[in-house]
């Protein structure tokens, strides 16, 4: 494969991935025109606002919701595994019988059905940073769905423990599609003032999967058989039949479309994208891709799983990578699971699902909450402030449950907290979690950085999954709520980390955080600092004078 050669300095000539020539229509978004209408199209993008956005931009708003949508899906399932383990149906079916206890399903197995599904979305992840890179988003995601519908079928009929764990393995492997397609393609086709809106809705899609689940899981618990766990299973072909009928007539995402240098199809998919009167043509949004993309190459920036551990491209995708597994390490592992928590806390089983549902429920709410503050407060400062509360409210539930056993005062308040937890969460680190990756990677490795940080995700999540059955299961080290104390722990370390290292991505474009990146400026200071990455020369805008920045 030949590549149209760059010179050295200028950002004016189109890079293209195929063999092929320039013709009339990839002509127009070379030169020093192309660079001006990228400018442009960059200053009218900071000009819109959130109800302009909706106005010029209503389709891609409609794709991006509806692509999303497929993470409702792991979402539900998530909820499922974890509140099963205190279903007394699926205790009976696929537990053992422990004397004084009743039958439990052991802790090696609670481990094994925990991380089964972790497992498949880690291979899944990996195979979507090849199969997006070559086919495209849409695609790849059809055949995900397809996917999706035979392998629910063992989880719904599995008649043993090992079946069901094949089950869960492979529905991890779309999973890990479904989570990592959703906001590379949202914060592609929508325009700056939504992107941090629309990246996090997936957390609201992942919280409304959940509270779907948490309403199953108590309308099926009193089902005196089989069926109390398998219909929740069966539950899970709601959603793939009509998403593979809607998703065949989305458009592939503008940049895909520009790496692959098919301009023409790329200014089809941005007029679909668009409202005919919107403010920014076509043209200028394309330009503006092409000279993003550019701009990276000039940067030297690549688009292997390697380059992403490469120059600046390392520094992003730790980034990525760690406020994503921050979810994981503010103790989600505990507290989005929490009725099995409940009952072994000595809450009866009624009460534990109801609990769950109001937990889930104001999870639900708290995301939506969490676009009003994220309308007034960068990614950096929600991030910082959720992820500390979150570590206070966890050692608080480690400190009550030093209480004698018999104090249902004590468990009340541990319960309260744990819901507490899930409200903050979803304001916080929950939806900016699913954001900052999409956000601060560069946009020819975004899909692969994004991948990375979702099986950081996934490994955080395995290894807490290992832990967390033994840290509360009476049969193993019945920890119960002093596992507060761990999980309060890492999320402190985690705010730590989060002060020194994540830099604020909100209002830049992607051209602009390119430059920051490459400046190396530090987190602190992305908020404040003053760039202009639409000069004429790569030397000029890396070497962009300094004093007109104040330090933050």
């Amino acid at each position: 494969m030949t590549d149209i050669q760059l010179e050295p300095t200028k950002l004016d000539l189109l890079h293209v991935e195929d063999d092929t020539t320039l013709d009339k229509e990839t002509s127009k978004y070379t030169g020093h025109k192309m660079l001006e209408e990228a400018k442009k199209a960059a200053e009218r993008e900071h000009a819109l606002g959130i109800v302009d956005a909706l106005k010029a931009y209503p389709y891609a708003v409609l794709w991006s919701f509806i692509v999303s949508m497929t993470i409702i899906m792991e979402g539900y399932d998530t909820n499922l595994i974890g509140n099963f383990f205190a279903y007394p149906q699926f205790k009976e079916y696929y537990g053992n019988y422990y004397p004084g206890l009743g039958r439990e399903v052991s802790g090696p197995w609670q481990v094994a059905l925990t991380d089964a599904q972790s497992i498949g979305t880690f291979f899944g992840v990996l195979i979507n940073g090849y199969a997006s890179k070559q086919f495209g988003h849409k695609k790849v995601l059809l055949v995900s769905l397809v996917l999706m519908i035979a392998f629910v079928f063992l989880t719904v009929f599995a008649p043993s423990v090992e079946v069901l764990f094949v089950g869960q393995l492979l529905c991890g492997f779309p999973w890990g599609v479904f989570a990592t397609i959703g906001p590379a393609y949202a914060s592609e086709v929508c325009p700056l003032a939504l992107r941090g809106y629309l990246t996090s809705y997936i957390n609201l899609c992942f919280a409304t999967g959940q509270l779907i689940s948490a309403g199953v899981l108590y309308g099926c618990k009193d089902i005196d058989n089989e069926w109390s766990f398998r219909i929740p299973f069966a539950v899970q072909w709601a959603w793939p039949a009509p998403l593979i009928v809607i998703l065949y007539f989305a458009p592939d995402s503008p940049w895909w479309l520009v790496r692959k240098n098919r301009l023409a199809d790329a200014e089809k998919a941005m007029r679909r994208l668009c409202a005919k009167n919107s403010p920014t043509s076509p043209e200028q949004m394309i330009a503006l891709i092409v000279h993003t993309n550019n701009l990276e190459l000039q940067l030297e920036t690549g688009d292997s799983y390697f380059d992403c551990f490469k120059g600046t491209d390392l520094r992003r995708t730790e980034i990525s990578c760690v406020s994503f597994a921050g979810q994981v390490l503010a103790g989600s592992q505990f507290a989005y699971s929490p009725t099995y928590f409940f009952e072994q806390a000595g809450m009866d089983t009624s009460q534990a699902y109801k609990m769950n549902i109001g937990g889930t429920a104001l999870a639900f709410f708290g995301t939506c909450l969490s676009w009003i503050f994220m309308t007034f407060l960068g990614r950096r400062t929600i991030y910082i402030s959720g992820m500390a509360a979150m570590s206070t409210l966890l050692i608080v539930v480690g400190f009550l449950s030093l209480a004698p056993e018999s104090n249902s005062s004590a468990l009340w308040g541990q319960a309260a907290l744990t819901v507490l937890w899930l409200f903050s969460f979803s304001m916080s680190v929950g939806p900016v979690g699913w954001a900052i990756p999409s956000e601060t990677s560069s946009t020819r490795l975004r899909q692969k950085t994004v991948c990375l940080a979702r099986n950081a995700y996934y490994i955080s999540s395995i290894i807490a999954g290992v832990l967390s059955p033994y840290m509360i299961n009476p049969t193993e080290w019945n920890w119960k709520g002093k596992t507060g104390f761990f999980w309060g722990g890492s999320a402190f370390l985690t705010t730590v980390w989060a002060y020194f290292r994540l830099p604020e991505t909100k209002g830049r474009t992607f051209a602009e955080l390119d430059v920051l990146f490459e400046k190396r400026v530090p987190a602190r200071k992305f908020r404040s600092y003053a760039v202009n990455a639409y000069l004429d020369e790569i030397d000029e805008i890396i070497k962009q004078d300094d004093t007109e920045n104040t330090p933050v």
